[in-house]
């Protein structure tokens, strides 16, 4: 009996000392499945992946193998199915680190926390180089913002058109997911520009007898004529709305280039300026359909605080410090234009 009793315990220590190793080979297998480093990015600090909209859980394999992220592909996948992540995949721009663990990772994708891609207008004229740079940065393709931006239906509920859709869009730096569709888009940009009209703001544009797309247009020429002194804004904004008042012509290069569509023109040629075009405010009276820039807002307040004078003819300084002689007659612009001609010609500039 005391042996069978001494054999019955030695088979029980030993079923022990089983579950116990198989335990901690257990426990080690989970812990490297869920806290272990399981991403290789041979040296790299991050790693962007994009996940398109529409994407499976297959998918997302496929664009981390094609990135050659995962170590162990097998823990990623076990512990994906325990998360729930395989049906609860979010698309969008991610960031993978060095060093993470499927865990981490897990958590990062099925969370949604994406990158967040910037957008700014510098560098840009129209709403063709708009749909360039968004296209680079956003998942909405080329072919619908095109579609959204020249369809009168889509855009009458933001209030424009296809002429003037250019005025909804105020320069700024701003911040979206990568997977924004057009639509969330053109409603991020909607609120934007309702932040930017404010009360005061309305208020200002009705004293001086403008609509708000009004002032963008104006705004958005004065901008062109002057980039940068915005007391200067102010100057050509006055001059402008004199001349409108008056009932004459605006005459400015810088709607001639738009219509033309060739922004390298340094000197806008009289041929040039009689060419039909709508947008051509030397053939056309009054504003043009829409703006010929993205009007920033100090343009905006420009127009809205326009400098009460008596200027009726601007001419670009003869020492193209891109800045204006302002003149209230013909002959004293006659004689600042041939000023700046001449300069132009000394440098051999056409």
């Amino acid at each position: 009996m005391a042996t069978k009793s001494s054999f019955s315990k030695k088979i029980f220590r030993s079923i022990i000392v089983i579950l116990l190793i198989s335990g901690g080979i257990g426990g080690y297998y989970a812990y490297k499945t869920i806290y272990q480093s399981n991403v290789n990015l041979e040296g790299k600090k991050s790693l962007i992946i994009y996940i398109p909209t529409g994407s499976n859980f297959n998918d997302v394999i496929r664009i981390l193998d094609e990135n050659n992220i995962l170590r162990d592909r097998a823990s990623f996948e076990f512990l994906a199915e325990k998360k729930k992540y395989v049906n609860a995949v979010r698309p969008g721009k991610y960031r993978i680190l060095a060093k993470m663990n499927n865990n981490a990772m897990i958590n990062l994708l099925r969370a949604g926390i994406q990158e967040p891609v910037e957008l700014n207008f510098n560098g840009i004229r129209t709403t063709t180089q708009l749909i360039s740079r968004l296209c680079r940065r956003i998942e909405a393709d080329s072919v619908s913002l095109y579609h959204a931006m020249h369809d009168n239906g889509y855009l009458r509920k933001y209030g424009f058109d296809s002429d003037n859709v250019q005025a909804l869009f105020i320069p700024n730096t701003y911040e979206f997911y990568w997977n924004t569709s057009v639509d969330q888009f053109f409603d991020k940009m909607a609120n934007e520009y309702k932040k930017i009209w404010t009360p005061a703001r309305k208020k200002k544009a009705r004293a001086i007898g403008f609509s708000q797309t009004e002032v963008m247009i104006l705004a958005s020429i004065v901008q062109a004529e002057q980039c940068c002194d915005n007391e200067e804004k102010k100057v050509i904004a006055g001059l402008y709305i004199n001349r409108l008042k008056q009932n004459m012509l605006l005459q400015s290069d810088p709607t001639v280039i738009f219509a033309i569509g060739d922004f390298n023109i340094h000197r806008v040629s009289y041929e040039q300026t009689q060419m039909n075009l709508p947008y051509n405010t030397y053939v056309h009276k009054g504003l043009p359909p829409g703006p010929i820039g993205f009007a920033q807002e100090s343009s905006i307040d420009a127009v809205l605080n326009y400098d009460k004078n008596n200027f009726i003819f601007m001419c670009a300084k003869e020492d193209l410090s891109n800045k204006h002689n302002f003149a209230k007659s013909y002959d004293q612009h006659c004689i600042n234009a041939n000023e700046y001609r001449k300069e132009m010609d000394r440098r051999g500039i056409h």
